[in-house]
């Protein structure tokens, strides 16, 4: 794991309303299918949602969103962003680390997912991390890509 510029580790926190501008420049690095103001501040008071920021001693570095569904032990990530600057830092799998475990915190025992086919980075984190591909849903976004969906079994706590 590397560690911000002064030395000091990535932290993870709970996203707040003061988080949302930013939340809104990460959203804005997708090519479509972008929560909107009004998405992300419905999804911070979402008693199903879990959403959680990654920072170093600057910057917000990246935000993951999960959701939960009651009387379903299946979670789903709906979204992981991390900004380009801290890209490649290890900073995506800390935030796959935290979601896993908040999943698991849930008595979730399953955790699924929709990937764009070209998003070749996130696809081979999601491999390494031990996720299985299931199924391709053609035209799945907004632009007409390709979505690949994947699960990862987890054991609840």
């Amino acid at each position: 794991m590397s560690s911000s510029p002064a030395g000091i580790a990535p932290t993870l926190r709970t996203a707040r309303a003061a988080d949302l501008p930013i939340l809104q420049v990460l959203e804005s690095l997708f090519p479509g299918d972008r929560l909107s103001a009004r998405q992300l501040r419905h999804h911070l008071s979402n008693p199903h949602a879990v959403m959680r920021v990654i920072e170093t001693e600057y910057a917000l570095a990246g935000y993951s969103l999960l959701l939960t569904r009651s009387g379903s032990q299946a979670a789903r990530l709906y979204s992981i962003a991390v900004a380009p600057a801290f890209r490649g830092q290890g900073m995506g799998r800390q935030l796959l680390d935290d979601v896993v475990a908040q999943a698991r915190a849930r008595g979730c025992n399953e955790l699924r997912l929709e990937v764009r086919q070209d998003n070749e980075p996130a696809i081979r984190l999601y491999r390494e991390y031990g996720f299985q591909f299931t199924e391709q849903r053609p035209r799945y976004y907004q632009d007409g890509a390709d979505a690949l969906r994947f699960r990862l079994e987890i054991s609840a706590s």
